[in-house]
């Protein structure tokens, strides 16, 4: 999520106004590394046995976040689209679910003591 909000920083796809570090303005701290990693850790320990089911999961979360949560943070004046739409946004991260899916079978192939 970070490469995404650098990413997003250079193309201007959105403004953070309300951050809670000084360097907030390019990384949202409290979204990338609280609510998403949280909320991904979670989603990907309860679901990846069944890809289906991890990528249904995966697609109604992140059309919540895309087309609820964040235009409630820009009615809140917290940060706001800029540069990219909710459908564009809500591809972005759903993609990166399936990054982060096939990393880890990727991983656990690796490092399997089988």
């Amino acid at each position: 999520m970070t490469i995404i909000f650098q990413i997003a920083y250079i193309y201007n796809w959105w403004v953070i106004e309300e951050y809670i570090v000084p360097w907030g303005y390019m990384t949202d701290v409290s979204f990338a590394y609280g609510i998403f990693a949280v909320g991904t850790f979670w989603i990907f320990r309860l679901t990846f046995h069944n890809f289906l089911l991890y990528t249904v999961v995966n697609l109604i979360m992140d059309i919540f976040m895309s087309f609820i949560m964040l235009p409630l943070l820009s009615l809140l004046g917290v940060a706001k689209y800029k540069n990219i739409t909710f459908w564009q946004y809500a591809l972005v991260i759903y993609g990166l679910s399936f990054v982060i899916y096939f990393y880890h079978k990727w991983q656990k192939k690796i490092f399997s003591t089988d």
